[in-house]
């Protein structure tokens, strides 16, 4: 039925039946987008997940028949990007894969990036439009890529995609519901559905993100907490 659901949306889909064999697919094709289940035959998902990510940025969508909260925050810890509870209708499966195909990835939808706002927040490298720093950050959006005081950190697609968020901000409050869209792509869509599991699963992911970053919880660096709500940028730090 995947493969079904996949082909039907225009991808060449290849197929593995075991944990192994489609950690060495995805190496194999370079995949764009993975659909993993959780329960397989020699190993566990989420050791599939671990050694996928060893070697790819690929979007990953875990699938599993668990209900346990545990197993949802397993996944995105370990580096997914979406998790689908069986049963799912088609549909739902084909939304969530062509939502995260719809990631902004050119500086068209990051014009807010290249405004200045008092100075006080993250702002655009003079010498590199595709730069945006902030205290000791640099995340460049064309290559994708993340630099702390010059070392060079791995970011999941989701992780990239809140953090970028977050910076084009420049310290105006974005919701769990907004960090949800960016993290989806669903930019256009105001009236998209944002359930619990998703707000939570935007927590972890910034989680993830503060332990990447280094963050030092009582002194924040890069982005506070506002109870209830969200999350903002910090103010920018003297040099």
């Amino acid at each position: 039925m995947v493969d079904a659901i996949l082909k039907e949306a225009g991808f060449v889909v290849h197929s593995a039946a075991t944990g192994r064999e489609g950690v060495e697919v995805v190496r194999d094709h370079h995949a764009s987008v993975v659909t993993l289940d959780v329960g397989l035959p020699d190993m566990d998902g989420h050791e599939v997940l671990r050694r996928i990510r060893q070697f790819s940025d690929a979007y990953v969508v875990m699938l599993t028949a668990r209900r346990d909260e545990p197993d949802t925050l397993t996944a995105f810890l370990t580096g997914a990007d979406d998790y689908v509870k069986k049963p799912f209708l088609p549909r739902e499966l084909r939304a969530r894969v062509t939502a995260m195909m719809r990631r902004p990835r050119a500086e068209g939808g990051l014009a807010l990036a290249e405004e200045d706002r008092g100075g006080r927040y993250a702002g655009s490298d003079g010498a590199n439009q595709a730069v945006i720093k902030h205290n000791g950050l640099a995340l460049n959006y064309k290559s994708r890529t993340v630099t702390l005081q010059g070392s060079a950190l791995t970011l999941t697609r989701s992780e990239f995609d809140l953090l970028l968020d977050l910076l084009r901000a420049k310290g105006e409050v974005r919701t769990r519901a907004d960090l949800v869209k960016a993290a989806r792509g669903d930019y256009y869509d105001d009236d998209a559905y944002i359930s619990e599991s998703d707000e939570r699963a935007v927590e972890t992911h910034i989680g993830n993100l503060r332990r990447k970053l280094r963050e030092d919880p009582q002194s924040p660096r890069f982005f506070q907490t506002v109870r209830g709500v969200g999350y903002r940028l910090t103010p920018k730090r003297p040099d």
